[in-house]
C-alpha cells in the first residue's frame, strides 16, 4: 500500500525508522524499479547543524520548507545525488535522507545504471541508489505520495532496527553525536561509513 501523506507529517525521527523496511518505488520510462530501505537519517529543522535548514532558507532548501512528503534531492560532491523525504510541517524544514536500498525488482536496469554486476554495489550508499534508480534533480519537488516516485509500506516490518549517529556530519557540533541514522542490524545492503 502507497505510504499517503499523514505519514510524512510525524516527527523526523519517527519518519526515518518507520521508513526502514518500506519500498522505494520508481517508475522510469526506461521500466520500474523497487528496493527495500535498509538504512534513513532523519535531519531536523533549522536548530540541528547538520541539516541543510541550518544554513537559512535558499532556492536549494526551498522544498524543505513546504509540504511533507515530497522529494528533496540535492547534487553532492559534484558526482552525486541524494534523495530524501520532506516531513513535519511547513516551514519547518525536515527530512529524512534514503541512505540504502536492497534491489527488489528491476535489477538488471540497475545494473545497466550503476555499470556492475555486483548487487550489493546497486545502492548501498545514497548516490549509488540514485544512480541505480535514475533520481536527479529533476525530481526534487516530486510528489512522493504520486505516481513516478513514492514509498509502499508491504506490511513487513523489520527487525533489530539499530540507531547510530549520522554518517560525514562531524562539523555540527553536539549535532553529529544524535543517533538518527537507522538501519537494519547486520544487512549487507547498508552503506559503509
Amino acid at each position: 500500500m502507497k505510504i499517503i501523506r499523514p505519514f510524512y507529517e510525524q516527527p523526523t525521527v519517527e519518519v526515518a525508522r518507520q521508513l526502514v523496511g518500506k519500498y522505494l518505488v520508481r517508475k522510469h520510462p526506461d521500466g520500474k524499479t523497487v528496493g527495500r530501505i535498509m538504512e534513513t537519517e532523519a535531519y531536523v529543522g533549522p536548530k540541528d547543524l547538520a541539516c541543510h535548514a541550518s544554513r537559512g532558507r535558499t532556492a536549494r532548501t526551498e522544498i524543505m520548507f513546504g509540504p511533507a512528503g515530497h522529494a528533496y534531492v540535492y547534487f553532492i560532491y559534484g558526482m552525486y545525488y541524494c534523495l530524501n523525504i520532506v516531513t513535519e510541517a511547513v516551514n519547518h524544514p525536515s527530512a529524512v535522507l534514503i541512505r540504502a536500498l536492497e534491489p527488489v525488482d528491476g535489477i538488471e536496469l540497475m545494473k545497466q545504471r550503476r555499470r556492475t554486476e555486483e548487487i550489493r554495489n546497486l545502492a548501498s550508499g545514497p548516490g549509488k541508489l540514485c544512480q541505480a534508480f535514475a533520481i536527479d534533480k529533476s525530481l526534487n519537488g516530486a510528489d512522493a505520495c504520486g505516481k513516478i516516485l513514492y514509498i509502499e509500506d508491504r506490511g513487513e516490518p523489520p527487525t533489530k532496527i539499530l540507531a547510530t549517529p549520522r554518517i560525514g556530519v562531524d562539523y555540527a557540533g553536539k549535532w553529529k553525536d544524535k543517533r538518527w541514522r537507522f538501519l537494519i542490524r547486520g544487512n549487507e545492503f547498508v552503506s559503509r561509513p
